[in-house]
């Protein structure tokens, strides 16, 4: 018999000890217990592998009181752990369908039971029971929390702004940051539907939220870039190295092609060896090197990159060094060179590029909503990490 018929055992081993318990307080005269024919039918059951008869024969049994109520939400919970959700609910439908029970437990059987169908993933129903919940002064928080997990499933970003401000009220906890984060999924619903203007009003109200937002940063940049507004991209790309220097890597790139739109290479070069000396990353120096090839030639580039591996050594730098170092060289040496920029190569294609600080999942791709632990801005660059 496996853990679900001891889970069973152990509910029917608690029927019988009560009922002769009850027997062995109340007024009778004798000592000796007579189990319940509804006790020995639902024995049966579980002993033929029917265990969802036996649950119901049992809940039947056990008188709803203060002295069996904390069992029954104690067998409610294990199954729900164990993913037997259909079963927590039928117990837990039970607690709350007796008129008789104490309010205290009723709210608790209330809260359980939203549980259930949230782990169930009837969200619909798990919604309208913890909107109820809410209202309840001891799992307010508790709801609120569960309210704000179900609207990010369903990428119901509205009501989860609202709920992320009612929870921030009551914890006295900053959601500032993870509202941002709501108004930028907000920002880029309206842009996929054509609604522009909808969308830069939605990335200002991610910036008023939490004015430390990289994602809303990134996003007004890309859009400005788009119109040609390069000078305003480039502010929003700069804002950057102030609010999160770990995400620099995500606006290299775009800040480079900006000074370039703009004609302003000698400008860039110099802001972006004041960003290196600074935040020395390896994003910085490929975009620097490639710049630096194409003006002064392979050697030039080659000298910059190595001075910068001496003094922050990485398999990314070291990789960019071969590329470039490798077409001046002939013979023996070539051929060495060939045989490392193949092992930096496989190395980095096997190496995740981002990874949450929290959970540890790892990817090629930038999550601002960690896909593991569902924490928002905790997938970092790798590199930023490393360094």
């Amino acid at each position: 018999m496996g853990i679900e018929g001891f889970l069973l055992i152990v509910v029917a081993i608690f029927c019988a000890w009560y009922i002769g318990y009850r027997t062995r307080t109340g007024d009778v005269a004798t000592q000796k217990v007579n189990l319940p024919r509804d006790y020995l039918v639902g024995l049966n059951f579980l002993l033929n592998e029917e265990p969802d008869k036996a649950v119901d024969i049992f809940i039947k049994m056990l008188e709803v009181d203060s002295g069996t109520v904390e069992t029954h939400l104690a067998v409610g919970k294990l199954f729900r752990r164990r993913g037997e959700v259909d079963r927590a609910i039928r117990i837990h439908q039970n607690l709350i369908a007796r008129p008789q029970l104490d309010k205290s437990y009723r709210e608790q059987s209330l809260f359980e039971l939203g549980q259930d169908y949230l782990s169930a993933g009837v969200l619909d129903r798990a919604e309208r029971v913890f909107l109820e919940v809410v209202g309840l002064k001891e799992y307010s928080v508790p709801a609120l929390r569960a309210l704000l997990d179900i609207y990010q499933q369903e990428k119901a970003w509205e009501n989860a702004i609202q709920t992320a401000i009612k929870l921030g009220n009551s914890t006295k906890k900053n959601m500032q940051p993870v509202i941002a984060h709501y108004y930028c999924e907000l920002a880029l619903l309206a842009r996929a539907k054509g609604q522009n203007e909808q969308a830069n009003q939605n990335v200002k109200q991610a910036l008023e939220a939490d004015a430390q937002s990289v994602r809303a940063s990134l996003l007004q940049a890309r859009w400005d870039m788009e119109k040609g507004e390069y000078k305003s991209a480039l502010r929003s790309l700069k804002r950057i190295k102030s609010q999160d220097a770990d995400y620099l890597s995500e606006a290299i790139e775009a800040l480079a092609s900006c000074y370039e739109k703009m004609h302003e290479q000698e400008r860039m070069v110099a802001y972006l060896m004041q960003v290196l000396d600074e935040y020395p990353k390896i994003p910085v120096v490929l975009i620097l090197s490639e710049r630096i090839r194409q003006w002064k030639g392979d050697k030039v580039a080659a000298k910059f990159v190595a001075d910068y591996v001496r003094r922050y050594p990485s398999i990314g730098g070291l990789h960019l060094f071969i590329n470039l170092y490798v077409s001046s060289t002939e013979g023996r040496a070539r051929d060495d060179l060939l045989i490392l920029q193949g092992l930096t190569h496989k190395l980095l294609a096997d190496k995740p590029e981002y990874q949450c600080v929290s959970c540890g999942f790892s990817g090629k791709t930038l999550h601002w909503q960690c896909p593991g632990c569902k924490q928002w801005s905790s997938v970092k660059p790798v590199h930023s990490l490393e360094e």
